[in-house]
């Protein structure tokens, strides 16, 4: 019997031991060659860590402007300014404006040490996660679910502490205070989780990663899978013919349906809380004429103390936390589509350029920069539509915080409900698109771009690369590739095969094995 497959039988299960101790050698040499390059971006780590640097400035700020009100005015003390309606407005959208900045900042470094964390212990799939609904093993991980609990949290109270602290003409002391505490209890955690485990790389770009990963023997590439997509993922048969549309985001990530549904789920919320019924009372839904749909008052003749304080927060904080959370998940769609739109320049003629400046990089995100300008937009017009006036006595108690009258207008709610409308309308939209052309989507999958890319550089190009029988291969190069051919069936080549279901020993072991 011959040494060497005929190519009529031939068939990637066919290697002989000795041929598949070739391609273990082989892949390793690949794995190896294809990393020299790969970009650990110093940049990145650099403009994150002045990021930070610039959110402790802000949190240090509100803390000594809270500190200095409470001293002058007491616990429930504010300061008046003289600003018109639209000054008042236009000082609130910028506070939201400051908000996401320096929560932004904050997060892109707990999710690079969040996805280190995950790669570490080998449970990290896609380039992109929910960065408050994952978690690494452990308790007292920085970057565990008990931590990232608190990080949602201290979120929530980020937006929370901006409607309470700046009310009509008056900046009050404690939610100013309290907005600079969990800033910097949010830069804690992001700095504990960054030194307790090794970054290998800061670049967003799933290409930096993957191949960091391939180089670490974190990840490694499966065989005969070069027409395979991520959402063949469980697709025994590498073998396949092009395609001419490859499945959409909603079908190929099971995430980004959740965060669709969870969209759609605001919307109804929203419309839902300005359609309900009227009823009048101490806590009361008022008539039909007039343009609140809730009012309820909380009113001590002391000034605020500490359970006041509580309620006032909880009261705003379970509503918005909802806005909050939502516009969080909503991060995942924009980062996997544009994980994507990269991954499909491999087919243009500039090609796929790996190593991009993280500033180029965010504002060539569309749907990024559109999430980013959305948030603080949003989150100041729920502080219009949740509108909390505090109550103060103008003779005895002039800078004193007495209670708070908050009033939910129905005509503000049904505007949020519309910008909500508008904006799940975009991300569903975007989610359901079908690229077109037979490159396999990957939507930043790592296992499915180890699998995809069998040629690393800087730039690269994706097509056909050699005719075979019975299989062709397609693949990456640094030079243009021919388009495939939608008439054939590729496998790709004879390296190392690593089994995409986990619990199966891959075919070239087998072969070794027996």
């Amino acid at each position: 019997m011959s040494s060497q497959p005929t190519e009529q039988d031939w068939h990637p299960s066919s290697l002989l031991a000795h041929d598949a101790l070739d391609s273990i050698s082989n892949a390793k040499f690949t794995a190896q060659a294809g990393t020299d390059f790969y970009d650990r971006s110093p940049m990145s780590r650099r403009y994150a860590l002045a990021g930070v640097a610039c959110s402790s400035i802000v949190s240090c700020c509100c803390i000594i402007a809270g500190t200095v009100i409470i001293s002058a005015r007491g616990p429930s003390g504010m300061i008046q300014a003289t600003a018109t309606d639209l000054q008042i407005e236009m000082r609130n959208l910028a506070l939201n404006l400051i908000v996401t900045l320096c929560t932004e900042s904050i997060g892109f470094v707990h999710g690079i040490s969040l996805r280190s964390a995950l790669a570490s212990q080998s449970r990290l799939t896609f380039n992109t996660n929910l960065r408050l609904l994952t978690a690494a093993h452990g308790w007292r991980n920085p970057n565990g679910a008990l931590l990232n609990g608190l990080m949602a949290v201290l979120l929530i109270i980020s937006y929370t502490s901006v409607s309470l602290a700046a009310s009509a003409l008056y900046i009050v002391g404690l939610p100013l205070l309290v907005l600079g505490i969990a800033l910097l209890l949010q830069i804690a955690i992001a700095l504990a989780g960054m030194q307790t485990v090794k970054i290998l790389t800061w670049s967003s770009s799933p290409f930096d990663l993957t191949a960091a990963l391939v180089y670490h023997t974190q990840l490694a590439p499966a065989s005969f899978r070069c027409m395979r997509g991520v959402s063949d993922l469980y697709i025994a048969g590498g073998s396949a013919r092009p395609s001419d549309a490859q499945p959409s985001a909603w079908h190929a990530h099971t995430s980004i349906r959740k965060v669709v549904v969870s969209l759609w789920g605001l919307v109804v919320v929203c419309a839902g809380w300005a359609a309900r019924p009227r009823y009048r009372g101490r806590f009361f839904f008022t008539d039909v004429q007039t343009t609140y749909a809730l009012e309820y008052r909380v009113t001590s003749s002391k000034g605020f103390n500490a359970q006041t304080w509580i309620l006032a927060f909880v009261n705003i904080a379970v509503i918005q936390g909802v806005l909050t959370l939502g516009l969080h998940c909503s991060e995942l769609i924009a980062d996997v589509i544009q994980n994507e739109r990269q991954w499909r320049c491999a087919t243009t003629r500039k090609g796929l350029h790996t190593a991009t400046n993280p500033l180029k990089g965010f504002l060539t995100n569309p749907l990024g920069l559109v999430l980013f300008i959305v948030k603080p937009v949003l989150h100041w017009m729920f502080g219009i539509a949740f509108q909390a006036t505090y109550v103060i006595d103008i003779q005895y108690h002039p800078f004193t915080v007495m209670g708070s009258y908050t009033k939910m207008g129905v005509y503000q709610i049904v505007n949020l409900c519309i910008a909500l409308f508008i904006f799940s309308c975009v991300f569903t939209i975007i989610a359901l698109h079908q690229p077109r052309g037979p490159q396999p989507a990957t939507y930043g999958h790592l296992q499915t771009l180890a699998n995809l890319v069998d040629e690393w550089s800087p730039v690269m190009w994706w097509g056909h690369k050699e005719d075979g029988i019975p299989y062709c291969h397609a693949g990456t190069s640094n030079h243009p590739l021919p388009d495939v051919k939608m008439d054939c069936v590729y496998a790709g080549t004879d390296v190392m095969s690593y089994s995409p279901i986990s619990g199966e020993v891959p075919a070239v072991e087998k072969a070794f094995l027996n």
